[in-house]
This record gives C-alpha cells, sequence and structure tokens, in this order.
C-alpha cells in the first residue's frame, strides 16, 4: 500500500492491553498502523516480501517504512480497537487491585479479630452481593472472590468503574466496623505489592483522584 520514509510519519507508543509493554503505533491519512516486524538493513529483500505478500497476496492495508537503521512493516487496525483494547486493560487492572483489597481486609479481620468476625464478615459482606449486580447470587459468590488469585485468573469478574466504587465503598464501610476506625487501611494496601509495578501504580493513581481517594489513604 505504501512505502514511506522515516520522515514522513511520527511513531509513538501505546500501553499494551495485557502486559506492561509499549506498542509501536503509526498514524498516516487518518488511518493508525501497528508495527508487525522489523528487518535490519541488510534484510531488504525480506521486508520487501513480506509488504509485498500482504498487500497483494492477502489484500492487507500496510506500510513499509524505511528507517536508517531498518526496515519495518506495519499493518492498518481501526482506532476503536485500540480504545477497547485499553479501556478494558484499564478495568481489568481496577478489578484486580479491589479484589487484592476485599482479600487483605478479610486476611486482618481473621488474623486480628479471629475466625468468628471472619465468618460474620463474610456473611455481611454477601448481604451486600445479594443487594448489587457484581455477581451471581449464589452462596459460593463470595468465597469465589475471596479465594481467586487476581493475579492469575482468566476469568476475572466484569466489573464497570461504577461497580468497583461501589464494593470499595462498601468494604471501607465494613472494615471500619469491624475494626473500630480507619487504621485498617494502612495494612490492607500492603496487599496489592503482588501487582505488576505499573498496574499498582496506576490502580493507586486511579483510586486517589477516584470520590473514594481520601477514605483509602
Amino acid at each position: 500500500m505504501f512505502i514511506l520514509k522515516r520522515q514522513d510519519v511520527e511513531i509513538f507508543n501505546i500501553q499494551h492491553p495485557t502486559s506492561d509493554r509499549q506498542i509501536p503505533i503509526i498514524n498516516y491519512q487518518r488511518q493508525t498502523f501497528r508495527l508487525l516486524k522489523s528487518f535490519p538493513p541488510e534484510r531488504q529483500e525480506e521486508a520487501l516480501a513480506l509488504w509485498r505478500d500482504l498487500t497483494d497476496n492477502q489484500g492487507k492495508a500496510c506500510i513499509l517504512l524505511e528507517e536508517p537503521d531498518r526496515y519495518t512493516v506495519w499493518g492498518k487496525i481501526k482506532p476503536e480497537q485500540l480504545n477497547k483494547n485499553n479501556v478494558n486493560y484499564q478495568l481489568e487492572k481496577l478489578v484486580k487491585g479491589s479484589l487484592l483489597l476485599l482479600q487483605a481486609v478479610y486476611i486482618e479481620i481473621e488474623d486480628l479479630l479471629g475466625p468468628r468476625q471472619a465468618k460474620l464478615f463474610q456473611k455481611d459482606f454477601k448481604d451486600f452481593l445479594d443487594k448489587v449486580d457484581l455477581t451471581e447470587k449464589s452462596p459460593e459468590a463470595v468465597n469465589y472472590l475471596l479465594a481467586i488469585d487476581p493475579l492469575s485468573a482468566s476469568n476475572l469478574p466484569s466489573w464497570q468503574e461504577a461497580q468497583i466504587l461501589n464494593l470499595l465503598q462498601e468494604l471501607h464501610r465494613l472494615g471500619k466496623r469491624y475494626f473500630g476506625n480507619t487504621e485498617f487501611t494502612r495494612e490492607v494496601m500492603s496487599g496489592l505489592q503482588d501487582m505488576p509495578e505499573v498496574e499498582q501504580s496506576g490502580f493507586l493513581q486511579w483510586l486517589n483522584q477516584s470520590s473514594l481517594g481520601k477514605l483509602w489513604q
């Protein structure tokens, strides 16, 4: 489709939806292209062959970019795909953080107040879940949320931001009731340390800027 020089385009990065790495993309003539493959200068013919195969044989919209130290092939993507991926990535990060806080509060109650209070907390949290649309109405819903590993599970809850805020608000209310003050937040925030650093930082930034920021500081 296009053979361009480096000065013809601007390359910038966006966050990968499921990892810490950055994705290089190009905007050209109101179209968005993602990096497919990079070749050193001596492999110019391979770069050309791939570009021709994608454009001529597969009907793909592609760019072959001639740079001083390499040749790169870029494939067209829809901008809404980037937006959707970034939204999903951001929400997944918030779900992970909120589940880690929930589990940390439960562990603190069990360790400091004993198994009986931990059972009462489970009951109180189940009563909350029965009133809101966070999970299927099931006796096992609380056990599932307390047992799931947020950092490795492939079936995290599909919560929206408003639902996450609702959960964290109730979690803070229950924590304050069980511990008698808000000092528990300092301890349970350490439960976020297992998150990848970039996700932990993003979650804390979101939480601090949210309507609940002062509660969890």
